[in-house]
């Protein structure tokens, strides 16, 4: 600081900006506070404290500025805004005892990571510390001198991979609406989706997605073949009955091996305690599944909620309009989000639909000013995230808003910060595909997006379209060709479906049928020209948009 005043703080800017606070949100970490050339987190696990600390490192090796960092495992008291207790003091003086590049972690640390770690570590046996009064165990990371590994590919997964067979799988049917008044189907609806993603913060589940189990809404089910069909072993109907202030949620769980009920209630609840039911349904299923979950990831995982339940009516009524990729839907659905944050200014998921409506009119060419759209998402969706920094939508839309900026890397921490917060969650997955691919990296993208099926067995033309782009970036043209005509199928009405399913074919020389997809790609969007292609296909490589736009000049497609 003495010496370059501007530059070492220029310096801290770009570490914290480049490499500190994205690889602590790909690590399901959490800053708390900045302490002026330092930084306190929380994590998860004790494990992707100490890997995400020794992936910074390796990283900020390359820099002008070294750091010292300390990790410690330890119970912490929570006020909202900062954390404090014996385990903080600890962290903070094993900090003070690492060299400058170093990492000093405790014996607690040690004894969790050792055997799951492909990294050495050097005990430096018990060290008195300040303020602490009983010694404590150091150990030290030891560096190998070999360059360090940026690569993503070493990174360690953001987290666990939620179709693994040993999990618990569940899928929850639509609701049914017992309420006299059919317009309020949206509320059972809403309260089914709440319900969905709720369990799907949990790792320890597989939660079949939203889109796959309303497919059975309004049908008499035969439980076996729902199950056959989702491929899990449980699943959660009831219903939902509303009537003035007050509700009466009715669930059960079944064991679709059985056929037999785990457990049935009713809830009859204030409308004003409509959360606490919801939290009462998913810790009954958790407990049924003899699954227990840890009291930080159930910190990480929670949810602000809206101050009245009116804000939270407008959400559910906005919701259910952006189901399909309709105009005057989303339209309609800003409008009554903007009316829940006129109710309640502190409701981030308000501020994420919004941010929605925005970049979908972006994306979908509905926009007379395509990027002030596309500001308008990023600077709605940015209030969102700091109201609620675990709103998983919120940092969706914001990792879709950075990939259309070509922030590539940011986008890539985003969306891997969404994973983290709701891994269960389809759509998420399937978006994280679009952007992997557009940032040069399709083998991820494919791997992103057989998770995304698997969770969604009844998935969209959308998913399709997305597959096909990794294919089409790996130069497998008949895979492409084969996934993009099946997206056509499913969303006829997309025009960019077409365009890219000619764009494959005609890099397997079928020019002929090719010229015939623009042809009806044009019918839906008369204006499409090979000028809107950079500003919807924001690739991180020039050479893949190049190749692109010649294979769509060739298919017909004018400037």
């Amino acid at each position: 600081m003495e010496q370059d005043t501007d530059g070492t703080v220029a310096a801290w800017r770009a570490a914290r900006a480049d490499i500190i606070d994205p690889a602590i949100a790909t690590h399901s970490g959490r800053i708390v506070k900045h302490t002026g050339d330092g930084f306190l987190a929380e994590f998860t696990t004790v494990q992707q404290a100490v890997i995400c600390a020794i992936s910074m490192q390796e990283r900020l090796a390359n820099g002008s500025l070294d750091f010292r960092m300390g990790v410690n495992l330890g119970d912490i008291i929570d006020d909202g805004e900062d954390i404090h207790g014996e385990g903080v003091n600890i962290a903070a003086r094993l900090e003070g005892l690492a060299e400058p590049g170093g990492i000093c972690i405790s014996g607690d640390v040690y004894n969790q990571v050792r055997n799951r770690l492909d990294h050495r570590f050097e005990n430096m046996g018990e060290q008195e510390v300040k303020h602490v009064s009983a010694p404590v165990q150091v150990w030290r990371w030891v560096t190998n001198g070999e360059p360090p590994k940026t690569d993503r590919e070493k990174l360690p997964e953001v987290s666990p991979d939620p179709t693994s067979s040993d999990r618990p799988s569940i899928a929850v049917l639509p609701f049914d609406n017992m309420s006299n008044d059919p317009e309020q189907e949206y509320f059972s609806d809403g309260i089914t989706e709440d319900i969905i993603t709720e369990l799907a913060r949990y790792p320890d589940f597989l939660v079949i997605a939203r889109n796959s189990t309303f497919v059975y809404k309004g049908q008499a089910i035969n439980v076996r073949q729902v199950a056959d069909d989702l491929g899990v072993r449980f699943l959660l109907e009831g219903s939902v009955r509303k009537a003035g202030n007050r509700v009466r949620i009715v669930a059960q769980l079944i064991d679709t091996t059985s056929e037999g009920h785990l457990w049935a209630e009713r809830f009859d609840r204030q409308l004003d305690d409509l959360f606490a039911v919801q939290d009462e349904i998913t810790a009954l299923i958790v407990s049924a599944l003899g699954e227990s979950i840890h009291a930080a990831h159930l910190r990480h995982t929670r949810r602000k909620k809206p101050s009245t339940m009116d804000a939270y009516d407008k959400c559910l009524q906005a919701s259910a309009k952006i189901v399909e990729l309709d105009r005057t839907l989303y339209s309609e659905a800003r409008e009554l989000a903007e009316e829940a944050i006129a109710l309640d200014a502190g409701f981030a998921q308000a501020y994420a639909i919004v941010a929605v409506t925005h970049l979908v009119s972006f994306t979908s060419g509905w926009a007379d000013d395509p990027e002030r759209e596309l500001n308008s998402a990023y600077e709605t969706v940015q209030r969102a995230v700091a109201l609620d920094d675990h709103n998983y939508l919120a940092h969706t839309i914001l990792g879709l808003c950075q990939t259309w900026q070509r922030r590539h890397d940011l986008a890539i921490a985003s969306l891997e910060r969404a994973v983290a917060l709701n891994p269960n969650n389809a759509d998420t997955r399937a978006q994280f595909t679009n952007a992997l691919v557009f940032a040069g990296q399709p083998e991820e993208a494919l791997q992103q997006m057989e998770v995304a099926m698997r969770l969604n067995p009844h998935y969209s033309g959308r998913y399709l379209h997305f597959q096909g782009r990794a294919f089409f970036a790996l130069r497998r043209y008949e895979e492409a060709e084969h996934v993009f005509a099946q997206a056509v199928s499913r969303s006829p009405g997309w025009p960019w479906a077409h365009l890219m399913l000619a764009a494959a074919r005609v890099a397997l020389g079928w020019n002929e049928a090719a010229r015939a997809d623009v042809a009806e790609a044009l019918k839906l969007s008369s204006d499409l020209n090979l000028g809107d292609v950079p500003r919807l296909w924001p690739c991180r490589n020039q050479a893949d948009l190049d190749h692109l736009l010649e294979l769509l000049r060739l298919a017909g497609l004018s400037e």
